[in-house]
Order: C-alpha cells, then structure tokens, then sequence
C-alpha cells in the first residue's frame, strides 16, 4: 500500500523512538510487539503488524547480550519487517515471510550497533572531560547527542526503506517464488518456536511450571476471548503473588520452614 507523508514521518518518529528506547529501556518502544503495533496503527494495517510483533516478540525474548557478544538488533528487525509487511500489501499472507526477513535484517543491524557503540566510547571519554572541568551542561548535551545517534541508527534504514516505495517492495514480494515464499514461513514458524523454547529454558521452575500448563490447556479453548484469557492471567499473577508472601509451613514437622522458594515450600507440602 501506498503511504502518504504524513504516516511516513510518524513511522520514521517511532523507528527513532525505537531506536532510543534500545538504550533507554524505559517505556520498550523498542519492543517488536509494540513497534510493530504502533506501525500498524499509523499505516492502517494494525492486525497484521500486531500478529507479526507477537511472533517477532517470542524470538527476541530469547535475544539477550551476553559479556562481549551482542544480541541481534530486535529494534531494527521490528521496524524493518513492519514496514515491510505494509509496504507489500499482503495483509496476513506476508506475516511469514516478514518474520523470516526480520531474523537477517537483526543481524545486519548488529554493524550499526557495532558502529554506534564505538562512536559512544568517544563520547564518554567527551563527557569525562567536561566532567573533570565542571561543566554539567556540555555532559548533558552530549547525553542527548548519544541518544539521538542511537535513534537515527533505526530511523535511517526505515526511512530508506520508506524510499524504496510500495511498488518495488510489492513486485519483489510478488517476484518470489512460491517455494521460495513458503520456505520463509516454514523457517519463521521454526525460528518463533526456537525463541519460545529459550524463552521456556529460561524461566523453567517448578512453581512456574504449574501455571504454564494451565495457560498451555486454556488457550486451546476457541470460546475464551483474549480478554478473558488476559483475566485468568491476571488472577494467576496474583495468586503467585499471595503464595509468595504466605512462604512454606513444613506442616507441623521438625526442620527449617522456608528454603528461599515460598512457592516452591508449598509445593513441596502439598
């Protein structure tokens, strides 16, 4: 689809915001799931991209830098593949094939973030001497010359992406090859369910485990809404909450009552 100027300076604001929030972390513009919402929203396409940031979302939770190696770019993956997505006009057929484009397109960010980091070891070094001379508004200047770098490394490819224009982006879309197109989506499939099992391995416990099966076995039933199911939850989370704070009780037998794991206590008496 076509997109007039003004969706296209909003999308290239939320390609900066989402660029600064990968350093900020404050209010997770840089979230695939919201990025792509956002996208969405501005474009006219929201259930598509918000389906695509559901599925680019369960990829990049299991996306984290460790020491020296840095995790690929989820802010530049969102965006890409969002406006991609728009771009080529398929709706919910080109869920898959955004997915799967996203996954490289995070990597290739990853020389951008090379870059900016490089960049901001001499700003630091900058800001270390206005700090040595006193000098607290050149050190919050270049804080803001920092931030602003790290949104223009996501606003820059989106909007030359943006350039490129839905005719060229749909025809290249379109010139792909069934083979070729449902391979994408098979390897998104397959990359979403690699995401959703690091994001299981992380969070393996045995007072987690109970609740995920009942989430698991709820979300089968077609009658429960997303409202009623984001009610369950809620009511999960709470009664986490309350074990929690209750902790173990040993029923009546000698030894230690708490072992560190309140929840995990009562699992144990029970």
């Amino acid at each position: 689809m076509d997109l007039n100027i003004i969706q296209i300076i909003l999308i290239i604001f939320i390609a900066f915001l989402a660029g600064t929030e990968g350093i900020l972390d404050a209010w997770h513009f840089h979230q695939p799931v919201i990025a792509c919402t956002l996208i969405g929203l501005v474009s006219g396409q929201l259930g598509p991209c918000l389906m695509l940031g559901g599925s680019l979302q369960m990829i990049a939770l299991g996306w984290a830098n460790i020491g020296a190696a840095v995790a690929p770019d989820a802010a530049l993956a969102a965006v890409a593949s969002a406006i991609i997505l728009v771009l080529g006009g398929q709706g919910q057929a080109g869920i898959g094939s955004a997915i799967a484009l996203a996954v490289p397109l995070a990597v290739a960010g990853l020389l951008l973030t090379i870059i900016c980091r490089t960049l901001a070891t001499g700003i630091v070094h900058i800001m270390d001497g206005a700090a040595a001379e006193g000098n607290v508004r050149k050190v919050e200047i270049w804080h803001m010359i920092a931030i602003v770098m790290q949104g223009v490394r996501i606003a820059i490819p989106a909007a030359l992406i943006l350039a490129i224009g839905a005719g060229p982006v749909r025809e290249l879309l379109l010139a792909m090859p069934d083979w070729l197109t449902d391979g994408l989506s098979i390897g998104g499939g397959m990359v979403v369910a690699v995401g959703y099992a690091m994001v299981i391995n992380m969070m393996a416990t045995r007072e987690v485990w109970p609740f995920f099966a009942i989430g698991f076995v709820l979300a089968t039933i077609q009658e429960l809404t997303l409202i009623g199911l984001g009610a369950i939850g809620i009511a999960l989370a709470l009664l986490y909450l309350q074990l929690s704070k209750m902790g173990g009780s040993s029923n009546g037998q000698s030894g230690p009552k708490h072992t560190g794991d309140p929840v995990g206590d009562l699992i144990d008496d029970y």
